[in-house]
């Protein structure tokens, strides 16, 4: 009887999927269509709350608040890189971190570029380079397995965060949920199904050789990746604290518990993160966060804290970059070129 139903499911499915398949691609994809409703929404926002906006002002302490809100942005791309270290060193990598952390802010300013895969594209490179910041060059497997686990386990970290808001809605049990991807049983599918999918869009091969990367054996631990989530949980937090400056900026943190505010930031950033066609999340963020706190916050302030914490990022993003831009051309005269480029002995 078991087996009977079990074959009925994997029927059910298998029609489903080819149904599904066979419905006709909006023009431009789907990722255009996200980004340009979010845009949209974000627009009727600014036109409608505009004259207010405008009304709001700061005192020098909010401009303080708005300063370190980048500081923390700034500290927060500092633990991403690690984070990436951290997911390389869980698949067996050695990565060298200074030369890793610097080649993780100078690619990061590549996310803003259409298609949102240019930052990626260049990591996954830079793995396979011997003058990379490895010890010893990845193999592409590894590679990007490494590439495409950083933001998962980035976002199913930030999705843990929302259970911050508490268990009332039952919101808070279904985003912990995604912390199950992350065991041995069921990552490396996930990881199979990430490779098959975002392999072309990398642009690693083409045909069989594609095909080939999607269906390779992937180096995993058998152990559930502790140390990345909590890399990558860290990270999530810094960003938050640079969102709770901008929140502090314009005196609005007694409208809602900072538990509600961690909840709706985590919700808004991994939607940013996981929504395609946005380049660095732009718009998608900002429209989520208005959805989530719209009927609890005044939509005027609220779109004044989105947009100073996307200008405090964004100004973040571009200092780090320039930074290790900097900070590698300096190195140059000791004998080292390049964002993995190895010490002089």
């Amino acid at each position: 009887m078991s087996g009977r139903l079990g074959g009925l499911a994997s029927g059910l499915k298998r029609q489903l999927q080819a149904r599904l398949s066979r419905l006709p691609a909006p023009p431009g994809g789907l990722g255009l269509w996200f980004t340009l409703l979010s845009f949209g929404f974000l627009l009727a926002a600014l036109v409608n709350h505009g004259r207010q906006m405008l009304q709001l002002s700061l005192d020098l302490q909010g401009w303080l608040w708005l300063l370190l809100a980048m500081g923390a942005s700034l500290l927060s791309l500092v633990a991403n890189g690690l984070g990436f270290g951290a997911v390389l060193f869980w698949l067996g990598q050695r990565p060298r971190w200074a030369a890793l952390v610097r080649m993780y802010l100078d690619t990061n300013l590549r996310k803003f570029l259409p298609g949102g895969i240019w930052h990626l594209t260049s990591r996954l490179a830079l793995l396979r380079d011997p003058a990379g910041p490895l010890r010893s060059p990845a193999a592409l497997p590894q590679a990007l397995a490494a590439v495409l686990l950083d933001p998962m386990i980035a976002a199913v970290a930030a999705l843990a965060l929302v259970a911050a808001d508490g268990w009332r809605s039952g919101v808070a049990l279904v985003a912990l949920l995604p912390l199950l991807l992350l065991l041995p049983r069921w990552l490396r599918p996930l990881l199979l199904a990430l490779e098959r999918r975002r392999g072309p869009q990398l642009d690693l091969a083409s045909g069989s050789e594609t095909l080939a990367v999607g269906q390779s054996d992937v180096p995993l631990p058998g152990a559930y990746p502790v140390a990345p989530l909590l890399a990558q949980l860290g990270f999530v937090l810094l960003r938050f604290g640079g969102f709770a400056c901008c929140v502090l900026a314009f005196e609005l943190q007694g409208s809602l518990g900072w538990g509600g505010w961690l909840a709706a930031f985590a919700l808004a950033w991994t939607a940013g993160l996981v929504v395609p066609g946005a380049p660095g999340g732009i718009g998608v963020f900002e429209a989520v966060l208005l959805l989530r706190l719209g009927g609890q916050i005044a939509e005027a302030p609220l779109l004044a804290i989105a947009i100073s914490y996307r200008l405090a990022v964004t100004l973040a993003d571009l200092l780090a970059a320039l930074t290790a831009r900097l900070d590698q051309r300096l190195d140059r005269p000791t004998g080292r070129s390049g964002p993995g480029a190895r010490p002089v002995a």
